[in-house]
C-alpha cells in the first residue's frame, strides 16, 4: 500500500526557501509569480492493513513539525 504525505508550512510562518525560489524565478524573467510556498512530499510504501491512525501518528511524531507545519495524507 502506497501513501503520500504532503507537508506544508502553516499560514503566517515565514518561508525562506519559498522566498529564495520566488527571487530566482523573478531573476530568470518569470515575473508573473506573486508568491511561492515550498513544502515536501513523502511517499511511504506500507504493509497492507496499516491504519489511517498509524499514518497520522507517524506524521505527528516524526514526518511533520505540527507546531509550524500542516500535513495531508493521500492514498495512491
Amino acid at each position: 500500500m502506497k501513501t503520500r504525505i504532503f507537508v506544508t508550512l502553516k499560514n503566517g510562518v515565514l518561508d525562506p526557501q519559498g522566498k529564495a525560489i520566488h527571487h530566482a524565478l523573478h531573476a530568470l524573467g518569470f515575473t508573473g509569480v506573486n508568491d511561492v510556498r515550498a513544502g515536501k512530499l513523502i511517499e511511504l510504501d506500507l504493509a497492507d492493513g496499516t491504519s489511517r491512525e498509524e499514518i497520522e501518528a507517524m506524521c505527528n511524531r516524526l514526518l511533520a513539525n505540527t507546531v509550524i507545519e500542516n500535513f495531508r495524507i493521500e492514498d495512491m
